[in-house]
């Protein structure tokens, strides 16, 4: 056989070969849109144009699509819809799908287990983020613009007056969170970003000035006058120094607050009083040594401060609320000699142990108990025990006399006369009171009686 014949056997060959790949397929093919017309579930499969088909090419295009209408339906509602009718079953569920009856199967409404598990990785930064209501999307945009401003979290923690009194340490651990924790940091800047722009601009109006500002507002003198001009001047040309949301109004007022405290260039700070007598509030300021004030604070011991503060000012209030009752001051009796009578007492009932100085116009007499307060606890003089709870009463009348009445059980004694109960008696200077083996001296206060007694006369004609 000749090298003619021979290439015109291998060209029929191949031409058979492909003929009859081609109708295997197309038979193929036909077999298949004919169970799927029998199913009536599935649509009717796109042929395409192409001589030579590819399987493989072709089930890339049906999970592709099928990718992307189940990306839809989860970014939509979270569960895979029915496929659309574009859309290309893969090989391996036509062979499912001829293997199964002839009644449609509804779609299972179940998720996907990736999306289960998308939705709970999504839910757990919800936990994290629980216990971060005090810091408010305010807050967070002071402390990064005074940071921005300063570098420094102590002078931001001293100057900037947040919406809650946060510790140096809080102010810290905010500030960590929002430079290192993405989570805290993204729902902090998406709250942020949902603030008012009027919010915002009070906001960065209060921002702290910075040392490169002010020391461009220290070179305008303070013996010239300046105006919104000049400070708006300066804006212009420091463009880059100032801040964005700084005004000539806003440099004017921190200019006229340097003045004051004198930290412009062209002031000198007065110097101290000779001596250690401080003149004024001023001077005693500049004696503060700055650094003890930027020291870390006790918080245990601020806490026991605060509790002891708390106690006694309550012990305060009670005093203050018994003082109407205090009618009678008790001093113990010493081996000093001290005078009985002031401006304000008007006698005295002396005792061996105890003195009872009246300072007001009537007092009670008595054992004092836990249901009966009295002014004259007679039981701090010795054993009262046989005393009443409420023994007498002594009065002062508005012509200078004094008279003691009995309203206990027992018996009274003025030098040596008995005044029994419901009865009362004359009280001179120097009167012996006897009650219940206690024996006391009541001595009347002679000047200031005599005032009152003067007082009452004038009184009278009237």
């Amino acid at each position: 056989m000749d090298k003619d014949s021979q290439g015109l056997l291998d060209s029929s060959l191949m031409a058979s070969g492909t003929a009859s790949r081609s109708e295997d397929e197309e038979s193929l093919a036909g077999q298949k849109r004919a169970s799927s017309q029998a199913l009536g579930t599935i649509p009717k499969r796109r042929s395409s144009s192409r001589f030579i088909k590819r399987k493989k090419f072709d089930d890339e295009l049906v999970e592709s699509s099928l990718a992307k209408s189940s990306t839809r339906a989860k970014g939509a509602s979270g569960v895979e819809p029915g496929r659309c009718s574009g859309s290309e079953p893969s090989s391996s569920e036509k062979k499912k799908v001829s293997k199964t009856p002839s009644t449609p199967v509804p779609p299972s409404p179940a998720p996907a287990p990736g999306l289960t598990k998308r939705v709970k990785k999504s839910k757990q930064p919800l936990q994290v983020t629980k216990d971060l209501g005090r810091w408010k999307p305010a807050d967070d945009l002071l402390l990064i613009s005074a940071v921005l401003q300063t570098n420094d979290l102590t002078s931001v923690h001293l100057g900037v007056k947040f919406s809650c009194r946060f510790t140096l340490r809080e102010v810290q651990e905010r500030w960590y969170a929002l430079l290192y924790d993405p989570v805290i940091s993204k729902l902090a800047c998406q709250a942020m970003r949902q603030l008012h722009p009027e919010a915002i601009a009070a906001i960065q109006s209060k921002a702290l000035f910075s040392k490169a500002e002010e020391q461009l507002l220290s070179k305008v003198g303070s013996t010239s006058q300046p105006t919104l001009e000049t400070f708006q001047d300066l804006l212009h040309r420091h463009p880059d120094a100032f801040y964005l949301a700084r005004t000539a109004k806003a440099l004017q007022a921190h200019w006229q607050l340097m003045k004051q405290y004198y930290l412009l260039e062209d002031q000198t700070v007065q110097p101290l009083p000779k001596g250690d007598q401080v003149l004024n509030f001023s001077d005693a300021e500049d004696l503060i040594d700055d650094s003890k004030l930027k020291d870390m604070r006790d918080e245990v011991l601020e806490h026991e401060l605060t509790v002891a503060d708390r106690r006694q000012k309550r012990e305060i209030r009670q005093l203050e609320q018994e003082l109407h009752k205090w009618q009678v001051l008790v001093d113990s009796i010493t081996g000093m000699s001290s005078p009985d009578f002031d401006n304000q007492t008007l006698a005295v009932l002396r005792g061996r142990m105890v003195r009872y100085l009246m300072r007001s116009r009537e007092i009670t007499l008595g054992r004092a108990t836990k249901d009966n307060q009295i002014d004259v606890d007679l039981s701090l003089e010795g054993p009262a025990w046989k005393i009443s709870r409420k023994q007498g009463v002594i009065k002062l009348k508005n012509n200078g006399d004094f008279f003691i009445a009995n309203e206990g059980r027992r018996p009274i004694y003025i030098d040596g006369r008995p005044v029994l109960c419901g009865s009362k008696w004359r009280l001179s200077n120097n009167s012996v009171v006897e009650i219940a083996s206690l024996r006391f001296v009541f001595l009347i206060n002679q000047d200031l009686i005599a005032l009152i007694r003067a007082e009452a006369a004038k009184i009278t004609p009237q």
